[in-house]
């Protein structure tokens, strides 16, 4: 069954933070000053930090678990 995650293009991303501050779960983290970055533990896949991303640079992408 496949499970939707954030996923960061690090190429578009500016490491504004304004992801960081509106993920409900806490799983994004800006990585050495230069990217987003999405931890798949504890990200839901609401979209909320695809929204709010000012560079377009977050997509919610469906994934297969196993």
């Amino acid at each position: 069954m496949p499970k939707r995650f954030a996923e960061v293009n690090e190429s578009y991303c500016v490491s504004c933070g304004a992801c960081m501050s509106v993920c409900p779960k806490g799983a994004i983290k800006i990585v050495k000053g230069c990217y987003a970055f999405v931890d798949r533990n504890f990200c839901v896949g609401c979209g909320i930090c695809a929204r709010t991303c000012p560079a377009g640079a977050i997509e919610v992408k469906a994934h297969e678990v196993a």
